[in-house]
This record gives C-alpha cells, structure tokens and sequence, in this order.
C-alpha cells in the first residue's frame, strides 16, 4: 500500500482513516446501509494528492411518480420535483458540511448524489453521515485512443444507411421528424455547420439564443490527455462555453446523423427535428460525473447561467453515443449511479438510446455503461449487407451477472458518411454511427404520431417488433443461432418506415387529467418558480397566500408558465391559487 499523506487529524482519525481505505481495497460490492458507507476507490486513489474527485451516493432509488398514461410534459415535470424534492432533503446535512468546508462541490437530482473535491480527512467525515450509501472516485486513471478511423470526404444524396432504413419513405408521408426536439451527450457540436445550423434549437430568424438549448459539464482538462493548459493548440473550445463547441468532431457527426441536412445533401434520419446538446467530454474522455450532469441538465435545460431548470422543455429522445470504461473511471461500485440516472430520465417520459461499444466481436463485451444496463435502449451496428460489424459489441451483458439480451436493436454502423468540424464531411465506422439511426427514427415515430411523446416502453416496443430480424451463428450465452432476439443483432436492424407504419395506427395511450390542476416546480424552490395548469392553458387571477391565508402577493395573468420570484419570502410553506374556466385552483409549495 502507498503511503497515505494526512493533514492535521488527530490519531485516533489517521487510524479511522486507515481503516476507511482498507475497506476500499477490501469491498467493491452493494451499497452499504446509510450512516456506515461504502468507500470504492480503487488503489491507485490512495497517493499523496491534496484532493480527491469524488461522487457521494445518497439513496438511488426514490419512487418515482409512475404515469402511464400522461403526456410526456406532465411526467418530466412530476418525475423532476420529486427528485429535486428527495434530492434536497437527504443531500441536506452534506451539503450544509461541504458550505462550511469551503469544498467544490456539485449537487445533482437526477441520480441522488454530489460531487465534490476532498481531503482524505472530509471523505472519511462524509462515510459517516447519515444517508450517505456509498462515496466512489470520480477520477480517469489512464487513456485509451479512439477506435473508428477517419477519412474527409464530400458528397451530394441521401446516404445508404437512411435509405436500408426506410427513412426517405418516411419523409415521403410528410414526416420528416416536425415538432420533436433530439438531444446529445457528446464531445460538443459544431452548431454552425451548414448540415446542422437550421436544426439547432436555439437558431431564430434573425437571432441566436442558447439559454436552454447548450450546456458544457466540461470545467476541467482531462487528466488523460497528460496536459492541463487551455490552449487552442490543445483544446480548441475552453471550458464552460457559452455556445456549442465541439472539440473532437465525434459529437458533430452523431448529430448530422440524427437531423443533418444541407441543400439537397441529406445525412440525418429525422431533417425536420430540431436539436440541443450537451457537451460531457473533453476530446473525447468524461468522467461519471460529467456524464451525470448531462443527464442532469437533459431532465431539465437551464439558462446559460444554470438557472430556471425547466422540465417543460426536456427532449423527446437523448443520443448517447459514448461508453464509460474503468479509465474514465466507472467501476461496478459505481455502475448504480449511471443506471438510476437513465432510469429516472426513462419515467420522465425521454427515451434514452446508447451504443453497444466496439470491443467485439465477442461475447459478453457489452460491459459498460450505458450501454449494459435494462434501462438503456441499446443499438449494435451493421454494414451495407446486414451483417454484423465485426468491431460491434455482444451480449450477453454478464458483468452484472444479469445474463440480459442486449444489444436491442442494429442499424446502420460502417462508412456512415455525416457532418464533421470546419463544414466538413467524414466517413466514419462505429456503434456510436449506428445509435444515431434509432434516435432520428424516435424523433420519426414520435412527429407521426405526437401523443406518443413521453410514451418510452410503447416507442421502444415499436421499434423491436418492426425490426428486421436477422440470425446469426455466433451463438452467445446459449442462444441457438435461429433465435431473435439474439445477443448479436437483438430483434434486428431497424425499419422506420415500418415502425411510422405502425405508431400512426396507435390510438392515443394518454388520458388528459379530469380535473385541471395547478403545477409549480421546483417544489422545495430557493429562488424562482414556475407555473402552470395541467393542460397548458392559461390562468388568470394568481395570487401567492400564507399559509395562514393572507395575500402576498397578486401574479399577473401572464405569470403562468413563467418564472416567478420568491427570493425575498422567508422559509416555509405557502400556496398559489388561482381559477380556470371559471373554477378555483390552489398549489402547495415549500420555499427553502
């Protein structure tokens, strides 16, 4: 064991500490109960650094609200104030603790955990709060290079993996993904390519407004690239930048394949869609905290600033064309927080679509997240034949000792031409190509068929029964080489013209509320709020009362889906009412 170096405790607390740290390298299993916590840091944590990047896990598995039958506005919405709601409470005691330390720290809702930068001494403190389940590093250890080669090439037409789809037939309806908005966790996006510009969100007439359509969860260099200087020469984007940047070119081409297109040179599944992003890698390397805050901020887009989180704008579909090796730091002690994230964005009513990884082609080599877990609608990719990439990871997934089937579905992954940096256009291969297909197909089905937004298990479902089925001798985990699903090519490579076929002869699975309601969020809230009724219709007469029923304040009609200030109330509880069509309404919310 290295030499641990400490600052100052007392030595009843070094022998604490180095206890802390045997349990580290002893354990590595489920989640300690609260008040006595699970270190998994892995050995080389232990070393004579100051600081530790770490993640405080606090309970991952909040009952979310289940909705089957709302829209998917009012899930994200409910699923969003619960978890701010659970997450403040129980991150309460550590947050007040981390204040007082004067530490760097993050909070985040949508899996219930913090992360923070810590002595050795603050750790050991945390293990022993109550609620704390587990504290896990956060910090890559060593650096991997990208797998799929490159080559810089111009051409004009439809490409051959959207056509082997169907999704020229598609726009042919009139679909062309209108009224869906595609999002991505990437490397970062060159928003001002020809292919993508009049796709980005925050793209008006005369006007550009990124508030809520861009957030960048890269506030550091990777340690991997063995350099720490902010230098176009070695990061040409920065950090925290205010406007999409694309440091790599990878997240520029997954969205080119998902929305791209330029004049009559047509690259993306769903060209009608509009998009935003987040970047969560830095040349090409995350972390699982910086992949947790992108999911953080998909559950509910902010302004630039990382203010008025707003629900009501999430996206319909999250492209996830990345995986978290050990490097970056995702170990099984860890592998829980990802999982719960895409969970919690799943009952938010936003599909999540993940590659399969390119470490095949053998068996059990879909053993990263996010592309192992139920949750994730996991894709492996295909050549021009229909036959699998050999690069394309299998199932079945083992490294949680699950046995599960994955991928779910194939689609298009080898010499997939789209958009790359500078106005550029790339032919690249890779399962990150092939994910891109799916989400644009979401976006198809979801623009033919609207009330099929937020409707995550019915979108998923269409996809797996219309896909092509295809076989394969590679028998993986038993599976004879006739059946499907298999862990090769899951129900199949994708049809979308199939899967509009079938969400335009759904009827509506929603079921609008039978009373018209008030809704405010965040719910506990600090600063701002927002409001609005169920149906999105306007409301007038809003008043904000005490609890002991007096009027605070008087709200202008206009006031409903817009912020409203509540910095200047002391904490407590207070309610807004209002009416509807000529009936009464009141909400309850907590003021922190």
């Amino acid at each position: 064991m290295q030499k641990i170096v400490h600052r100052g405790p007392s030595h009843a607390l070094r022998r604490w500490i180095v206890l802390l740290w045997l349990i580290v390298l002893s354990s590595d299993n489920g989640l300690a109960q609260p008040g006595s916590a699970t270190l998994s840091l892995p050995s080389q944590a232990i070393d004579t650094a100051p600081d530790h990047e770490v993640l405080i896990a606090f309970n991952l598995s909040p009952a979310v609200p289940q909705m089957p039958n709302a829209g998917k506005e009012d899930k994200g919405i409910a699923v969003y104030d619960h978890l701010l709601r659970e997450a403040r409470i129980q991150q309460a005691e550590v947050v007040e603790y981390l204040q007082e330390q004067g530490a760097s720290f993050r909070t985040f809702s949508v899996v219930n955990a913090v992360w923070a930068r810590l002595r050795t001494d603050q750790i050991g403190h945390i293990a022993g709060m109550p609620g704390v389940t587990r504290i896990t590093r956060n910090t890559p250890l060593m650096m991997e290079q990208p797998a799929h080669p490159v080559e810089l090439l111009h051409s004009n037409g439809i490409e051959w993996g959207l056509q082997r789809i169907g999704a020229d037939s598609v726009w042919a309806m009139g679909i062309t993904g209108q009224g869906v908005v595609v999002a991505g966790g990437d490397t970062g996006y060159d928003w001002r390519h020809p292919a993508l510009h009049t796709r980005y969100l925050g793209t008006m007439e005369d006007t550009v407004d990124h508030n809520y359509h861009w957030h960048d969860a890269i506030h550091a260099i990777s340690p991997l690239h063995m350099d720490s200087i902010v230098a176009p020469e070695n990061n040409p984007c920065g950090l925290d930048v205010r406007e999409p940047c694309d440091d790599n070119g990878h997240g520029t081409h997954t969205m080119g394949t998902m929305v791209g297109r330029s004049g009559m040179d047509t690259i993306g599944v769903a060209p009608g869609a509009r998009w935003i992003a987040c970047r969560n890698m830095e040349r090409g390397y995350g972390s699982p905290a910086s992949y947790i805050e992108c999911f953080e901020w998909f559950l509910a887009p902010t302004d630039l600033d990382g203010n008025k989180p707003d629900p009501a704008r999430a996206p319909h579909v999250i492209n996830n064309s990345w995986s978290c090796p050990p490097m970056e730091g995702c170990h099984p002690g860890n592998f829980e927080l990802i999982r719960a994230a895409i969970g919690n964005l799943r009952a938010a009513g936003i599909v999540v679509v993940t590659s399969a990884g390119n470490a095949g082609p053998d068996c059990n080599t879909i053993n990263r997240p996010p592309g192992m877990f139920a949750e994730s609608f996991v894709v492996g990719a295909t050549n021009i034949n229909d036959t699998i990439a050999d690069f394309s990871s299998r199932g079945a997934v083992q490294v949680d000792s699950s046995g599960r089937i994955k991928p779910d579905v194939v689609a298009p992954g080898v010499g997939v031409r789209s958009a790359w940096l500078d106005s550029n256009y790339i032919f690249a291969n890779g399962t990150s190509m092939a994910g891109p297909h799916v989400a644009g197909t979401v976006a198809l089905i979801i623009s033919a068929n609207p009330d099929l937004a937020g409707q995550v298990g019915v979108i998923e479902d269409i996809i797996r029964s219309t896909a092509i089925p295809l076989v394969t001798t590679q028998v993986c985990d038993s599976l004879s080489d006739q059946d499907v699903p298999n862990n090769t090519y899951g129900y199949g490579r994708i049809n979308a013209l199939a899967a509009v076929r079938k969400a335009l002869t759904l009827s509506s699975v929603r079921q609008p509320p039978a009373v018209e309601q008030l809704q405010v969020f965040p719910n506990p809230a600090r600063d701002d709020i927002s409001v609005r009724t169920t149906s999105g219709k306007p409301c007038s007469g809003l008043s904000l009362v005490s609890i002991t029923g007096q009027v605070i304040r008087v709200i202008p009609k206009s006031a409903c889906a817009d912020f409203v200030s509540i910095a200047e109330l002391p904490p407590g509880m207070y309610f807004l009412t209002g009416e509807h069509a000529g009936r009464a309404f009141s909400a309850r919310f907590v003021k922190m």
